[in-house]
């Protein structure tokens, strides 16, 4: 008797992202045709970054563009770096990932991120990026654990971190470079 699995929804998979639920994580990397909706979700991410960042005040749709690809080419940079770090140079005897893998998990990371749309509100702006950086942070310590097979969340945190401090400053590096000047 063959026996089925039966799968979430999107929906249900973003709420279990957002809930920082091991098993959802466990699903998305287990499933390779999750990696459309893990894309979706880091691009839903990224523009509600953009449009939460009207909420600073003066934002142009030009500001707001480049918030978006800021946001996008951070996560991205973070992604890899975390990859890297976590499969290569601080893996544990049973890590066993491939990209796809690593990319699935931490796309649905970035959930939390979909909030930042609420910074639009300028009194909630600075809260509202504070505690989704801080929520996206946990999430993707989750799904990195769950995707490299970590035993210890102190080596989650560890890559995490380590992963988060070199993505911000590409960050930083590029909007320094490439962004807009205040005068």
């Amino acid at each position: 008797m063959a026996t089925t699995t039966a799968r979430n929804t999107f929906t249900q998979r973003l709420i279990g992202a957002l809930a920082l639920d091991r098993a959802i994580y466990e699903e998305v990397e287990a499933d390779p045709t999750s990696t459309g909706q893990a894309i979706a979700v880091v691009l839903m991410s990224g523009l509600a970054a953009g449009l939460g960042s009207r909420g600073l005040g003066g934002t142009t749709v030009q500001g707001i563009v480049f918030i978006t690809i800021v946001s996008l080419v951070l996560w991205a940079a973070w992604a890899l770096v975390t990859f890297e770090i976590g499969a290569r140079l601080m893996p544990e005897p049973q890590t066993r990932v491939d990209v796809g893998q690593m990319l699935r998990t931490i796309g649905f990371a970035a959930a939390p991120g979909m909030l930042r749309v609420l910074g639009v509100m300028s009194q909630a702006t600075i809260p509202v990026f504070a505690i989704t950086s801080v929520w996206m942070l946990a999430a993707m310590i989750v799904a990195v654990r769950q995707a490299l097979d970590f035993r210890s969340t102190a080596r989650a945190i560890a890559v995490c971190g380590l992963g988060w401090a070199l993505a911000l400053a590409i960050a930083l590096a590029m909007g320094l470079l490439f962004g807009p000047t205040v005068t």
